[in-house]
């Protein structure tokens, strides 16, 4: 027997051939940051998958916020890390 629900990763890829026509219409040079927000999605599709969200697009949002916060997390702590060296040097 076959599986009844698609795969998280193609409930992702709908979604984003669901906004192909929004993604069309945004200037060029924010294209790629609404490809990198769906590979984000992706990214995070196991976790997603084991949720069997009855709206996946809350669960793909969360996991674009998730690596948002990764990414802000990160940097705060590039920038610490200069500024206590820039302090001390």
């Amino acid at each position: 027997m076959g599986r009844t629900n698609p795969t998280f990763r193609r409930i992702i890829q709908g979604t984003k051939q669901d906004w192909h026509d929004y993604r069309r219409a945004l200037r060029r040079e924010d294209k790629a940051y609404f490809d990198a927000l769906f590979e984000d999605a992706e990214y995070h599709a196991d976790a997603s998958s084991y949720l069997n969200p009855e709206d996946p697009f809350t669960a793909m949002l969360f996991s674009m916020l998730l690596e948002q916060r990764k990414q802000i997390t990160e940097l705060k702590q590039l920038i610490d890390a200069r500024t206590d060296t820039d302090v001390q040097g």
